[in-house]
C-alpha cells in the first residue's frame, strides 16, 4: 500500500467531512451514544475543514487519490510555543496498518510541532490508547474525560 501526504485543499472537504463522519460512526460508537457522534458530524461539516485549514497545518493522506486519513496541526490559543493536533482520522478499513502513525509522524515533523515546548491533543476514549503509544500522556495528570468527553494530553519538548 502507498500512502501518499499532502496538504488539504479546498476542493478535499466533501472528501474529508465524509472520511470523519463514516470514522466517527464505524469506530467510536463503541465509546460514544448515536447522539453524541452526530452532534459531532453536525459541527464538522465540509465549510469547517475550510475553515479549519485556514487557520492549522492541515494534512490528508490518500492511497491513490481517494481521501483516507486526515490530520492538522495548530497553535494552541495563539500560543507560538504551544500548539495542537487536531482532526485525526482514518477510515476503519484502513486502521490498524499503520496510517495512524503516519498521520503523527508527519505532523511531528511539521514546522509548528518543531517550534512547540509542548503540544496538546483533545483525545477521543476511543483514540486515547493509541496516543499513549505514540508518547502523549494525561495534561496535568487528568486521566478522566472532560465536558467534551475528550482527554486532554499533552508531550513536551526540550
Amino acid at each position: 500500500m502507498h500512502i501518499s501526504v499532502r496538504k488539504f485543499k479546498t476542493s478535499d472537504a466533501e472528501a474529508v467531512a465524509s472520511v470523519v463522519a463514516k470514522t466517527l460512526r464505524e469506530s467510536n460508537s463503541k465509546d460514544y451514544s448515536q447522539e453524541y457522534i452526530e452532534n459531532e458530524i453536525r459541527s464538522m461539516p465540509a465549510d469547517f475543514f475550510v475553515s479549519k485549514a485556514k487557520q492549522t497545518h492541515f494534512y490528508v493522506f490518500c492511497e491513490h487519490q481517494k481521501i483516507i486519513g486526515t490530520g492538522a496541526i495548530g497553535s494552541y490559543w495563539g500560543s507560538t510555543t504551544e500548539f495542537s493536533l487536531f482532526d485525526i482520522f482514518v477510515l476503519p478499513a484502513y486502521q490498524g496498518q499503520g496510517i495512524g502513525r503516519l498521520i503523527i509522524e508527519t505532523l511531528e515533523k511539521d514546522t509548528y510541532f518543531q517550534r512547540a515546548k509542548r503540544v496538546e491533543i483533545p483525545a477521543s476514549i476511543t483514540g486515547l490508547e493509541f496516543y499513549q503509544h505514540m508518547g502523549y500522556d494525561f495534561k496535568d495528570g487528568r486521566d478522566a474525560v472532560d465536558e467534551e468527553q475528550l482527554y486532554r494530553l499533552e508531550k513536551f519538548r526540550q
